[in-house]
């Protein structure tokens, strides 16, 4: 169910606190690709993350109760076609040292999932939009790529969550401003990824401020990720809106900025839940669900989100198509 506003006011207050940044010497080249993060890079909660090919994965056993729950087909194939990101988006999927290789966190909950499946795992590295063509096609059984649960996707898919789903609001550093609601972009120019839920938020309190007679902010889209940093980087915006653990890896890599405020992908009313998903009633949600307890159980989840920074971000307990972001 929804919850209060004071509840996730409070949520978000304190994943804000604890995923303050500390002073990192790092490049001061803001626009560096966030493809390429530097070698022996440190995560948000002071961890050193792997970048290699030799991910060295956290792994966990089988569990045959949770495998005979995977559809007749995939158990004879052996193997979950999981579909994720191009690999550009660290900490969550992005590519090793070698260009090649996927990691990030991801890669590894959904590694995770297949051994508790007792199921190879095919990683297939697509376009946004590619991802849902591919669960509607049959082509992919999963995607495991930041898929934040909305109400208007689960009329197609079926989620099982894994992660809260917060965003970040990522300035240069010293700029001496928060964001904690709608009034503090008035008259900002903010940049946001077009067709995500960061730009139906950014659009939403555009038109709450000019409803209570403030500016709106001067939404601006780029093509890709490096191109928002050197805009950043350059003054040519204020603000960058996006996952908050793309900005907050981003933030202690570079140097140069901060995340001045964090909020619910869910918005005000919900509070935000990222899902493994796949087609709607395809009878495969209820193990990828059983798969993820166990794991959350068993601790390896924990080590997992640690490993990448992302400590703060975890969630209780899997759950089955969640209420999500409500319909615009």
């Amino acid at each position: 169910m929804s919850l209060p506003r004071r509840a996730l006011v409070t949520a978000a207050a304190a994943l804000a606190a604890a995923l303050t940044l500390a002073a990192c010497g790092s490049s001061s080249d803001a626009s560096a690709d966030l493809a390429a993060p530097a070698q022996g890079s440190t995560a948000p909660n002071g961890t050193t993350v792997n970048l290699t090919a030799k991910q060295n994965r956290v792994t966990t056993p089988k569990v045959d109760a949770l495998a005979a729950l995977v559809p007749e087909e995939i158990r004879k194939r052996g193997k979950l076609t999981v579909a994720d990101s191009l690999g550009t988006t660290p900490p969550l999927d992005f590519y090793a040292d070698d260009d090649k290789t996927v990691i990030g966190v991801d890669p590894d909950i959904a590694s995770l999932i297949g051994n508790v499946l007792g199921l190879d795992i095919e990683f297939n590295p697509v376009s946004w939009e590619n991802i849902f063509v591919g669960l509607d096609s049959g082509k992919y059984d999963v995607g495991v790529s930041n898929i934040t649960v909305t109400e208007a996707r689960k009329e197609k898919y079926d989620f099982a969550t894994y992660r809260l789903d917060i965003l970040g609001f990522e300035a240069k550093k010293g700029s001496g401003w928060k964001v904690a609601g709608p009034k503090d972009i008035a008259g900002r120019t903010v940049a946001v990824s077009s067709g995500t839920n960061q730009e139906k938020l950014l659009v939403a309190w555009n038109e709450e401020n000019v409803r209570n007679g403030l500016k709106p902010a001067d939404i601006k889209y780029f093509q890709n990720a490096s191109d928002y940093y050197l805009a950043l980087a350059s003054g040519r915006i204020d603000l960058y809106v996006g996952p908050n653990p793309m900005a907050a890896f981003h933030a202690v890599q570079s140097g140069d900025t901060e995340v001045i405020g964090t909020y619910s992908g869910g918005g005000a009313d919900v509070l935000g839940k990222i899902g493994a998903t796949t087609k709607k009633d395809n009878g495969l949600v209820k193990a990828l669900n059983g798969a993820l307890n166990e794991v959350i159980k068993n601790g390896t989840y924990a080590q997992v989100l640690k490993r990448w920074g992302l400590d703060a971000e975890a969630v209780p307990t899997s759950e089955i198509n969640p209420v999500g972001l409500p319909k615009t």
